[in-house]
């Protein structure tokens, strides 16, 4: 027993170490890939060349976080088969079809019109070739749709049964799946989080050129347009986290109790500003609260009542069976703060950003303007991870809420040893791949917007595409 209980740990720690690393490309695949189409479409209806200076610079970069966001994405499908093939065998009938037509659909029509990007420059007429990267990130948004109502199903179960005979759950209304109001909220969250994520890193890389003053003309633009995107994004954010957290409380109760540390049921419900507590007695020694707050987040009433922690504990023992039912609450509270105070800190850096470019002033001269510039690469990327490991950390102890529990989706036939092994492995590749990437990001930020070259014979709307680039044979020498 204590064997099966050390491999299942193992098996979580590699799982999180894998998702929260392959997450880390996912939102600035999603956001970037709609910004490089945004600059590519206004080059193409102003003809004003810094905004094709900045389109290729820009997709560069994407196209590099798009690959490795392709390799480490493989691996968690692998792993669903080697470390949770229990897990795989009671629910494949209904995981598997989101992902199968994330695959076949939305992958495709990604990877395919993306590969048309690449490779028609100067060979496509402008809008056909604008089209394709419209595609391509459309594509990315439905890859990342058909993913998300596959994790919704695990977060509220909808539209199966489970078969008495073989004991697996059993798709019954596919559709249902696909609309699942955890997957709609979800998505409309991850949405600007993405956006929040590119605005951030447009934001960083721009300080580090205008910091030195180089290609004025392409930076400040792409700067402004960052600025801009994190703003909104921040209010997308909160209107979206509104939702997703009172849907929340009606679907996992306990979740969002653990996030404000919440243990007894409470009428009006207060906010958590900070708390310290003794889990094992079930109560807070220290707590800094706003009365009645967390009562009208939930519900829109100041004075609705809320559960806590320990009530609902009693509730699932008695709905199923003896057992601890609570998250981990320490992860659970505070990775739900640091989701919402560094998304935060990114928004309100670019609400100041933006004041201090407004109406085409001089770009500022005190250098710790751009550090900070550069600091807000990362804040969104932690605010995004947190966010996850929020999302996953707080529906345990369960797998599947409500029907499978974590340590039954364990593989049986798995060690400890095989799943530490691979767990090292993965990390150690993983971390390889990271030099990788920032290497090849490094790079090409200091190289910076290359010239555009001038094209000559033939007219750029012409259907071979112009110049004599469009005789030479395809290579990949974006």
């Amino acid at each position: 027993m204590d064997l099966a209980v050390e491999t299942l740990d193992v098996a979580r720690w590699q799982f999180g170490i894998t998702t929260v690393y392959h997450f880390l490309f996912v939102p600035l695949t999603m956001g970037l890939s709609i910004l490089v189409a945004c600059l590519q479409t206004a080059w193409v209806r102003t003809g004003r060349e810094h905004y094709l200076r900045a389109t290729k610079f820009w997709g560069k970069l994407f196209l590099i976080n798009f690959a490795l966001g392709l390799v480490t994405g493989i691996v968690q499908e692998f792993q669903f088969g080697m470390n949770w093939s229990d897990y795989s065998r009671f629910v494949g009938d209904i995981f598997g079809a989101p992902l199968a037509i994330e695959a076949l659909v939305a992958f495709f029509l990604e990877s395919t019109f993306l590969g048309l990007w690449i490779f028609g420059w100067d060979r496509l007429p402008k809008r056909i070739h604008l089209a394709t990267i419209w595609a391509a990130a459309i594509g990315t948004i439905l890859s990342a749709y058909f993913i998300l109502a596959a994790n919704s199903w695990m977060q509220h179960p909808v539209g199966y049964r489970i078969n008495p005979e073989t004991g697996r759950a059993e798709l019954t209304d596919f559709v249902a799946v696909l609309t699942n109001n955890t997957a709609i909220a979800a998505f409309l969250h991850i949405l600007p989080a993405a956006f929040l994520v590119a605005g951030g890193f447009l934001i960083g890389i721009s300080c580090w050129h205008l910091r030195k003053r180089n290609e004025v003309a392409v930076f400040r633009p792409s700067l402004r347009l960052g600025l801009w995107v994190s703003v909104l994004a921040g209010v997308g954010l909160a209107l979206t986290g509104d939702m997703q957290g009172k849907l929340m409380y009606d679907q996992q109760p306990m979740k969002m109790a653990s996030a404000e540390a919440l243990w007894e049921t409470s009428k009006p419900a207060p906010f958590s500003i900070f708390s310290y507590g003794d889990v094992q007695k079930g109560h807070n020694k220290v707590a800094i609260e706003v009365p009645g707050a967390l009562s009208f987040l939930a519900k829109n009433d100041f004075n609705a009542e809320l559960p806590g922690i320990n009530d609902l504990q009693e509730q699932s023992v008695v709905k199923y069976g003896p057992g601890d039912y609570r998250p981990n609450i320490f992860v659970t509270y505070w990775s739900f703060r640091l989701m919402i105070g560094v998304g935060m800190v990114t928004a309100g850096i670019g609400l100041v950003g933006l004041w201090l470019t407004r109406r085409k002033r001089e770009l500022p001269s005190n250098p710790w303007v751009y550090r900070v510039g550069l600091w807000t690469i990362a804040f969104p990327f932690a605010a995004n991870s947190f966010g996850w490991i929020f999302t996953e950390m707080g529906r345990q102890p369960w797998l599947v809420f409500g029907v499978l529990k974590t340590e039954a989706g364990v593989s049986p036939s798995v060690s400890t040893g095989e799943v530490l092994t691979s767990l090292i492995v993965f990390t150690l590749l993983y971390g390889a791949l990271a030099v990788v990437e920032l290497g090849l990001i490094r790079r090409y930020v200091k190289a910076g917007p290359e010239p555009i070259k001038p094209t000559a014979d033939k007219h750029p709307d012409d259907p071979s595409g112009g110049g004599e680039d469009a005789d030479r044979p395809l290579a990949f020498a974006y």
